[in-house]
């Protein structure tokens, strides 16, 4: 069948949250010994990891980590959790989460608005599909690709997170498809992978920071584009 339509997921598929060294400078653990390299990734993979729970919680934290893309309240909470989990101090956990809920932060991978605008010129229907609790449009509105996604649909918006089928039906529903004529690109198995189980074909990506993945996209679509 025909592909008619493309769905992304956003980050680690469109755009990646590229810590700024800066970000850290100011950093200390509590016992104000400054991060080193490994550990700021460490906290940075924890913030976006897009399914493994990263840290023990505790009961009253582990309803915020299981519904923490339904709602943002739930996301800030527990996400906090995580950083002093991580060693990081109250009022630095507030500013680096402050940094990763911006839609400024966020960077596009290198190949995302050529793949997105030429799709869009062939006439193939975009949809971003993302497990998210803060809006992400105006990422895609300051690089100019806004226009080119027919439909968003936010997890804190919809109600429903990946992998639940719903959200991939509902998705083809609202860009006029059979599941079928869709396909999936996202970075993971377990989120992304699981619009195969409704029809729709799949293309996994490497969540790698963006200079080391320059069209990864491109290839995933290229036998879509005239």
């Amino acid at each position: 069948m025909t592909l008619r339509a493309v769905l992304f997921d956003f980050s680690g598929t469109l755009f990646r949250l590229e810590e700024d060294p800066s970000w850290y400078a100011d950093l200390t653990d509590a016992d104000g010994a400054p991060f080193d390299l490994a550990a700021q990734a460490e906290i940075m993979r924890r913030m976006t990891a897009p399914t493994t729970q990263v840290v023990e919680l505790g009961a009253e934290y582990q309803y915020a980590w299981d519904n923490r893309d339904l709602d943002p309240e739930l996301h800030r909470r527990v996400y906090l959790e995580v950083l002093r989990s991580s060693g990081v101090r109250d009022g630095q956990a507030e500013s680096l989460y402050e940094r990763v809920v911006d839609p400024d932060y966020w960077t596009a991978y290198p190949d995302a608005a050529e793949t997105m605008r030429r799709l869009h010129e062939s006439g193939v229907k975009i949809g971003v599909i993302s497990n998210i609790a803060f809006d992400i449009r105006p990422a895609f509105e300051r690089i100019g690709i806004a226009r080119y996604v027919d439909e968003f649909l936010l997890s804190y918006l919809e109600g429903v997170i990946k992998p639940d089928a719903k959200i991939f039906l509902r998705a083809c529903e609202r860009l006029g498809v059979a599941p079928e004529e869709a396909l999936m690109i996202g970075d993971s198995e377990e989120a992304d992978g699981a619009a195969a189980v409704v029809g729709c074909q799949v293309a996994i990506v490497e969540p790698v920071p963006t200079a080391q993945r320059p069209d990864a996209l491109l290839a995933a679509v290229a036998d879509l584009l005239r």
